[in-house]
């Protein structure tokens, strides 16, 4: 076997075993974290909104549609969702009266604070019982994913 078949068959099988992985943790700590939650529980969608709203303050509906990759009804009906239960606030653009800003309400930044006070700390907490080695590891991955991460989100900003 070749250099380069090896590197395609370890390409691919790392390329399969990430994103397992990822969905993986990401299901177990959603279902960890939700044990004990005293508040009605928000779907991914509107959280992803939520924290697009927090990180981007008087973002409009179609922006945030777009950075989502969601039709503009479906943020919508989100934000109405949300604005229903206290957890946005939607404002008029003083530059077009006929958009809307939205803005996070201080319950949705205590929310989204607590959950991720807890995602932190239960990750933190699993990342401590590794050997040094593999949290080596998962410090020297870090760089590699964000340029992955942000290889993905530009491709969907191309598509």
């Amino acid at each position: 076997m070749t250099e380069v078949e090896l590197t395609s068959e370890l390409a691919s099988e790392v390329t399969s075993d990430l994103a397992g992985l990822l969905a993986g943790i990401q299901r177990l700590v959603r279902r960890r974290l939700r044990r004990g939650l005293t508040v009605p529980r928000l779907r991914g969608a509107e959280v992803e909104l939520l924290r697009l709203v927090e990180a981007s303050p008087g973002i409009r509906v179609s922006a945030a549609a777009k950075e989502l990759g969601l039709a503009g009804n479906s943020v919508s009906t989100l934000v109405n969702q949300l604005v229903k239960t206290g957890l946005l606030r939607r404002e008029t653009d003083p530059q077009d009266r006929r958009a809307a800003l939205l803005l996070p309400t201080p319950e949705a930044a205590e929310r989204l604070a607590a959950w991720a006070a807890k995602r932190d700390a239960l990750i933190g907490e699993q990342v401590a019982q590794l050997s040094a080695d593999d949290r080596a590891a998962l410090a020297a991955a870090l760089p590699a994913l964000r340029r992955l991460a942000a290889g993905l989100r530009d491709r969907e900003e191309e598509g």
